[in-house]
């Protein structure tokens, strides 16, 4: 019996995304780590300030069942998903995905269908340079020419700025395209 080797990562694979028809901006990470993989959950890793920010800019708190946060953010008129469909990774660092074996997810057609997405934002650096080198290409130069904007990730491994610094520049990527919750 062949013994699998240790050296091979594990395959991670990703979620549909998240989004009403009439969605106006799209927030795409690189691929879900490992524990939104085992709760089948965009941002589960309660370290990751995803779902904090999500309650301030949106009203959907982290506190909220996920499905209702899922609906808040599609009534902000907010769509969430990543750039890649699949990959190996070890861990849930996105330098640890393998170059070699990324799948991209069918942005063409999700475009097809939202239609009235005006801006693309980035959950971090290493998903907009997956989008700018795999995605970009195949695009429409209508649908490639967006606005985009790199924002800091969410993700606890990024520490070089703090919850409110990373909040701040949310809000101000944001302002103008989604619809806040009232009182806030």
């Amino acid at each position: 019996m062949v013994k699998p080797s240790s050296d091979v990562a594990p395959f991670a694979r990703g979620f549909p995304p998240v989004a009403a028809r009439d969605a106006r901006v799209l927030i795409l990470g690189s691929l879900p780590g490992e524990k939104s993989i085992a709760m089948q959950q965009y941002y589960a890793q309660h370290r990751n300030a995803f779902w904090r920010i999500a309650g301030e800019l949106f009203g959907a708190e982290p506190e909220l069942a996920y499905p209702d946060r899922l609906e808040r953010l599609r009534g902000a008129g907010v769509a969430l998903w990543d750039v890649l469909a699949a990959g190996e990774r070890r861990g849930s660092l996105d330098s640890a995905i393998v170059p070699s074996t990324i799948e991209v997810n069918d942005f063409p057609s999700f475009f097809a269908r939202h239609r009235r997405i005006r801006l693309v934002c980035f959950n971090g650096r290493k998903a907009e340079e997956l989008y700018r080198r795999h995605v970009l290409p195949v695009l429409p130069p209508a649908i490639g020419a967006l606005d985009r904007r790199l924002l800091p990730s969410t993700s606890p491994a990024h520490a070089a700025r703090s919850y409110e610094q990373k909040l701040a520049l949310w809000a101000e990527a944001l302002a103008g395209h989604v619809e806040r919750p009232s009182g806030r």
